[in-house]
């Protein structure tokens, strides 16, 4: 269908806004106009207001759409092309996958803490041996990696040595020419603990104490919140196309897509 001027100004401004075009935004745009430019100027604040880069941005959506919180495998698409075509490698998006796929360790690290209180209450390991040697080791070398030492970390490595040295390694794979910096892999793992999808206050926290011991600006940190938020639209990027076809089922049939906010 041939657009309006007033529509054709919306949907320039919205490009400019976020960077993409989709079906879903195309639907809005026949439907709910008003809602479209409301959320082009609410999903476009945080990249026109916050210091990150482009490419930074990107990267950022990459790890929540890829989050197996989230999984949406179109914005994952879109996004990761939007990044390579910012300057990213593609070391820069592996090492975002492997952040994405180390946050399948929230679970275990709160179920450890869970399991400890739970055994204390129990009246069960209520005065732990001191640390082995080897224990001592794996222990000065996430410290000397990360800089602190989280209760969920003594508690492994104190219930399952053997598991906190292949979680150490799983956690330090990365630091490859090419890939992210020790600033750009803080800012992924505080988005992915900050999500809604899988809202992780724990280690939101700890995400940001790090954050702040690398000189990373309050402003910097605010944006990643902002953007995690984003996510809430895929509501629209799944559900505008299937309404459109609804409404008009002659119309084309072609799968829904959709992008990360």
């Amino acid at each position: 269908m041939t657009l309006t001027p007033e529509e054709q100004t919306l949907k320039e401004a919205f490009i400019r806004a976020r960077g993409y075009w989709r079906p879903w935004t195309e639907g809005l745009l026949r439907i709910d106009p008003a809602f479209l430019a409301t959320y082009a100027r609410y999903g476009g604040y945080p990249a026109e207001t916050g210091p990150l880069s482009r490419k930074m941005c990107e990267l950022i959506y990459v790890a929540l759409d890829g989050s197996a919180t989230h999984l949406f495998r179109s914005g994952l698409a879109l996004h990761m092309q939007l990044a390579l075509e910012q300057g990213a490698t593609a070391q820069e998006i592996v090492d975002v996958l492997r952040l994405a796929t180390a946050q399948g360790l929230d679970g275990c690290n709160l179920g450890v803490g869970i399991l400890a209180e739970e055994l204390a209450l129990a009246g069960v390991d209520l005065e732990p041996p001191a640390l082995s040697r080897e224990q001592t080791a794996l222990r000065d070398a996430y410290i000397a990696r990360f800089g602190d030492w989280p209760d969920f970390c003594d508690l492994w490595l104190r219930a399952d040595p053997g598991y906190f040295a292949v979680m150490l390694d799983l956690l330090t794979v990365g630091d490859k020419s090419g890939g992210l910096d020790q600033r750009s892999r803080c800012l992924i793992s505080l988005a992915l603990n900050g999500c809604f999808t899988a809202l992780n206050p724990h280690g939101l926290r700890l995400q940001i104490r790090r954050a702040l011991r690398l000189g990373i600006d309050k402003r910097e940190i605010l944006q990643v919140l902002q953007m995690t938020a984003h996510l809430g639209v895929h509501a629209c990027a799944i559900g505008v196309p299937l309404l459109m076809e609804a409404i008009d089922p002659a119309a084309d049939k072609s799968p829904a897509a959709g992008a990360s906010g």
